[in-house]
């Protein structure tokens, strides 16, 4: 009963863990270029149920019953890369990856880091900038690799990330390509690397941006199915809590 007690109770950690995540894709919602974030689970390692049947020649014999498992745990947090929906803003520093790979940018402190949010602006310098203020990198005419410097010149960029200034050809987004499991979240939006990026080709549309992969109504689903299933860990876990009692004060007591 006490076995059966620690696999309700994983159940319960799971899916509050489940819930969380769920309630983060939600509140994510709506940010441009979110991907939605999902959990992995796995079974601890199952416990052998043995019955000892008789006595012979002075020892037991045990009887395999089968094994119970103990639950389950976390295993890893998942991101889902697929692609959102790309809308149009008609802004001309606004840019959406309508494929693989991420924008590269670099923050206050020389980090390279890679989103997939293309709602860019100009700073007061003139570099082309994320929400959070950090460079976007690209490719100048001599293939090195610099901040987007686009002053006060009209911007414009063709399907395979090319960018004129004033009619200039002036530099090319740097398109970071990663295996799956090489990148992680590390909030606003960002994701950051061990592995050094293969810069690739892949195609971006000018004045649109792409929203996030979050389904609001799949998402509302999963919360309620976790809801209830958290529900019946939590009866299962109550009941064997009672039981458990009253086996305790019967024993104790004295007819």
């Amino acid at each position: 009963m006490i076995r059966g007690l620690y696999t309700a109770v994983s159940g319960l950690i799971t899916e509050e863990a489940k819930q969380q995540s769920i309630t983060n894709n939600l509140a994510n919602a709506n940010n441009n270029g979110y991907k939605k974030e999902d959990l992995r689970f796995k079974d601890f390692r199952e416990a052998a149920m043995i019955n000892y049947d008789k006595v012979i020649n002075g020892k037991n014999t045990k009887q395999k019953l089968g094994n119970l498992s103990l639950g389950s745990k976390i295993d890893d947090v998942v991101v889902k890369f697929t692609q959102g929906a790309i809308v149009e803003t008609n802004n001309k520093t606004d840019f959406a990856i309508d494929g693989e790979g991420f924008f590269t940018v670099q923050d206050e402190k020389g980090r390279t880091l890679y989103t997939r949010d293309g709602s860019f602006r100009v700073d007061i310098q003139g570099n082309l900038v994320n929400s959070s203020g950090y460079k976007v990198l690209g490719f100048n005419s001599n293939g090195k690799l610099e901040a987007i410097k686009v002053g006060n010149d009209k911007i414009i960029c063709d399907s395979v990330g090319n960018i004129k200034l004033n009619d200039r050809e002036a530099y090319k987004f740097a398109f970071a390509g990663f295996n799956e499991g090489d990148i992680k979240k590390i909030g606003d939006n960002l994701f950051s690397s061990d592995k050094n990026p293969t810069y690739i080709n892949t195609h971006v549309k000018q004045e649109c941006i792409e929203k996030s992969n979050v389904n609001i109504i799949n998402e509302m689903i999963d919360m309620m199915t976790v809801m209830r299933n958290f529900e019946s860990n939590q009866k299962i876990v109550q009941t064997m809590d009672d039981t458990l009692g009253k086996l305790i004060s019967g024993v104790g007591e004295v007819r």
